[in-house]
């Protein structure tokens, strides 16, 4: 990659800084680490794409690895969640590495900071080791267990690690510096009992390593050059250094911490213990239910990989956090549907619309295009009969001039049929429309090549034949929070800006083409936005989600 093909982003310009400093372009290897202990989300989508970008920029290996050190929360039903969510983002993993691959070797490194006088066993309270760490204007105080014996923390941890003591009896901590000015340097707890059940190791393990002993040694093993985290772990760099001090071989490459700002989007929350909550009390209806921020909710509302990888092209990376409005991922995932999707017609309010001078039993498939942005045009066919379902808000008894849609004693066009024009309508005893009577002018076929058919109405409308339609259950998402920034107030419940109209279901009724559509597959219902169906179909019951409307707000927004 060339400095001269395009703009380099602050990441790409440390890499290129690193190779002119002596870093062999073969050496470069980069990682994406997750925890198990839920569903990625869309953040998570945007360090998917930098971290494999860069592998496939630099053509350099990418670790999928994954950081599987707390038993109580982690479960193989999230490992293969993740797996399932990367490749379909369109992305392939050099090597899959689990932190629990490790286990024994970062035992043994501990063991030899313990030899060091880099590390020892303290056995206080939690609430007494956190008064002592003191603030961050305010020296911390040492343990009393500071200056326990080498011999003596030798024989403790390996106790810990045969399962001799109860959880939260004894803990490991590195032997750094209580006077810091960085609290994370002050002492920082290294390993911790936990009699849990591990998704990998089983109950080999009686003691499990804390994050930040883990990570970076982890990156080490791998040789991972660039170990790529969000700006939060900003301080946590100087601790990932400090460890690596402790065990780095110079024969080997040392890997480099850098930090980005975490992208939030309107609208959502991206914190996986809110996204459980959401999950388990019920306010949704499960980790992939389309409202969710997750990978797979907007895979089964409809996103396309395409859609979400340009997504974190545009919003690129920043030194500093920042609120993205939902409506520019809205407007990626219509750009790339516009490419690939059928049109197709749907009627989700419907009305019923009676051709009166349309003979009775006549049936006509007429040729309807399949997306005008192929490049070699497809056709399909659409049966056309008497009776039809229109949208209900297509017809008003009486409009004004700027209403171009179906109204008495006025013309319209069916897509891809003929020319109508509104006569009467059936009313039931409420005052409420039942039918729509119109007449049809025979030589206004759309491609009929006749001068009637070129006749020009301002209004087109689209419909459904009564006798072929499918019926359909319509799912329609709104924001699942009514709040831009739904963790902004934090004296405030996340929860109570939940949207109660975030799920809307309608019935209504598709053209027979759909009868084969699989699930995932995208449709643009014309005039009412893009559509995927959902796998809760079945052949007697259709059912889709409403992925987008085709109404582009960003560039409203971005206009202003």
């Amino acid at each position: 990659m060339s400095t001269e093909e395009k703009s380099l982003n602050f990441i790409e310009q440390i890499i290129e800084e690193d190779l002119q400093n002596g870093l062999s372009k073969d050496k470069l290897r980069f990682r994406f680490p997750p925890e198990p202990n839920g569903y990625l989300h869309v953040g998570h989508a945007s360090a998917i794409c930098l971290n494999f970008g860069l592998g496939i920029d630099y053509n350099a290996p990418v670790n999928l690895r994954f950081d599987d050190t707390n038993p109580s929360k982690e479960e193989q039903e999230y490992v293969d969640a993740i797996k399932r969510d990367i490749e379909w983002l369109g992305f392939e993993w050099d090597k899959e590495c689990f932190a629990s691959d490790y286990f024994q070797q970062l035992y043994d490194w501990a063991v030899e900071l313990i030899k060091k006088g880099k590390a020892y066993v303290d056995n206080q309270s939690s609430e007494e080791m956190a008064k002592q760490k003191g603030t961050p204007t305010q020296p911390g105080t040492d343990s009393p267990n500071r200056n326990r014996s080498v011999e003596e923390n030798l024989d403790l941890f390996e106790r810990m690690k045969n399962g001799e003591f109860p959880n939260g009896s004894y803990v490991l901590r590195a032997k750094i510096d209580m006077a810091s000015p960085n609290m994370l340097m002050r002492d920082p707890i290294m390993y911790r009992i936990m009699h849990a059940k591990h998704h990998r190791t089983g109950n080999e393990w009686c003691i499990y390593p804390m994050y930040d002993w883990a990570h970076g040694e982890s990156d080490y093993i791998e040789q991972v050059t660039h170990s790529l985290c969000t700006l939060e772990f900003l301080p946590h760099r100087e601790l990932y250094n400090w460890f690596l001090d402790n065990i780095y071989d110079e024969s080997k490459v040392r890997p480099k911490q850098r930090e980005f700002a975490r992208r939030n989007l309107s609208h959502t929350v991206v914190s996986k213990r809110k996204l459980l909550q959401l999950v388990e009390e019920g306010h949704v209806k499960s980790w992939d239910d389309p409202r969710m921020s997750t990978i797979s909710g907007m895979r089964r509302r409809g996103y396309t990989p395409t859609s979400i990888r340009n997504f974190a092209k545009t919003i690129g990376i920043a030194k500093r956090s920042n609120l993205i409005d939902v409506s520019l991922l809205e407007f990626c995932v219509r750009e790339d549907l516009n490419k690939v999707a059928p049109r197709v017609m749907g009627v989700l309010d419907p009305v019923k619309l009676v051709i009166t001078n349309y003979p009775e039993d006549k049936v006509e498939f007429l040729q309807a295009e399949n997306n005008p942005e192929e490049e070699v045009m497809t056709y399909r066919e659409v049966p056309f009969s008497k009776e039809l379902y229109i949208e209900r808000e297509d017809f008003k008894e009486e409009a004004n001039k700027k209403f171009f849609r179906l109204t008495l004693g006025k013309e319209v066009r069916l897509k891809n049929a003929y020319i109508i024009k509104g006569e009467s309508v059936v009313k039931d005893e409420n005052g409420n429309i039942t039918e729509i009577h119109c007449t049809y002018d025979e030589d206004s076929k759309s491609g009929s090549g006749t001068e009637a058919s070129k006749r020009k109405v301002k209004g087109t409308i689209h419909w459904v034949s009564i006798a072929h339609a499918l019926e359909a259950e319509v799912r329609v998402y709104d924001r699942l929070f009514t709040h831009e920034n739904p963790d902004g107030n934090k004296d405030i419940d996340f929860k109570e800006y939940i949207n109660p109209e975030s799920l809307q279901i309608v019935t209504g009724f598709v053209e027979p083409s759909l009868a084969s559509a699989k699930e995932l597959d995208h449709f643009q219902f014309q005039r009412l936005g893009y559509f995927c169906l959902d796998r809760d179909s079945t052949k007697e019951k259709l059912v889709f989600n409403k992925t987008v409307g085709l109404r582009d707000s960003w560039a409203k927004i971005s206009e202003k």
